[in-house]
């Protein structure tokens, strides 16, 4: 009698990878084992860069507050001290929009700080 090996289960699972390795160059693409590593891989890239557009954001709105704060006369970390000493309830990224595209509101976000 035949080994059964789930036909069904193992083509469905083929056929996942394949899909994911859609769009990608030379034989990653069209060869299982191939595609199998590029997708793996990528995988492992997307899990790692969920969590480092975070941190990238993070210094972004950052610089970008900072360039706000020395045009008003003070740097990135006084103006966040004493933000928090005044209780001003506003985010980085909100900060940093503000810095971007309304200056005049950031101006007097900066003077209620101090």
């Amino acid at each position: 009698m035949p080994r059964a090996t789930n036909r069904v289960a193992s083509r469905r699972r083929r056929k996942a990878i394949m899909s994911m390795a859609k769009g990608y160059w030379g034989r990653r693409k069209n060869v299982y084992t191939v595609a199998k590593n590029a997708v793996e891989k990528a995988l492992t890239y997307q899990y790692r860069d969920r969590r480092t557009r975070k941190r990238q954001f993070r210094r972004l709105w950052i610089t970008r507050i900072n360039a706000g704060a020395r045009l008003n006369g003070t740097t990135y970390s006084q103006l966040m001290g004493s933000l928090r000493k005044a209780d001003v309830q506003l985010n980085r990224k909100v900060l940093a929009d503000l810095a971007m595209h309304d200056p005049a509101a950031f101006s007097a976000v900066v003077k209620q700080g101090s």
